[in-house]
């Protein structure tokens, strides 16, 4: 019989993450970097890897626009051409499928409360005299998830990781 923790209760919280945690960068992040998005060998040094995931969870968290980052994040152009070439490369993707891996085996996400909910739309113009024409109700869209994904959840995504690869970049 394994020893597993107990699922945490209702009253349980975890802190909000405002920066990257060492050992969430050490034993995650570092080794998906160096898979899929490794330094060029020539050319001007990149940018702190770190700092720059700071600053999109920074952004990610107040909503605020890529230029109005805080200056300890670097440049906001450079932070934002870094989340762009993750998501290119699909570094956002395995480090996603990666921490829920490991959130499942310690029974971390209760699957059957998951939700996830987005509604993103320019500002409209407010022209002279300040009105603005009546913008249409924003599409939004709810999806909820009653059971975890299973393999062939996985499978089917087109950055599908498996446990053997999530195993190696653990590794090393």
């Amino acid at each position: 019989m394994k020893n597993t923790p107990p699922p945490p209760s209702d009253t349980d919280t975890l802190a909000t993450i405002w920066e990257v945690p060492d050992a969430l960068w050490h034993k995650i992040i570092v080794p998906v970097l160096n898979e899929l998005d490794p330094a060029a060998k020539t050319g001007r040094p990149r940018a702190n890897q770190r700092t720059c995931l700071n600053g999109v969870l920074y952004r990610a968290r107040t909503g605020c626009q890529w230029n109005q980052l805080p200056e300890k994040f670097g440049d906001d152009a450079t932070v934002h051409r870094t989340l762009q070439r993750w998501e290119d490369r699909g570094v956002l993707d395995a480090v996603w499928a990666l921490l829920i891996y490991h959130c499942e085996e310690l029974h971390g996400v209760h699957w059957q409360w998951q939700a996830a909910d987005g509604c993103l739309h320019k500002a409209r113009f407010i022209g002279k005299r300040g009105t603005s024409k009546p913008a249409k109700a924003p599409a939004r869209s709810a999806v909820s998830v009653p059971i975890p994904p299973t393999g062939a959840s996985w499978a089917s995504r087109p950055a599908c990781w498996s446990r053997q690869k999530a195993v190696r970049l653990l590794s090393v």
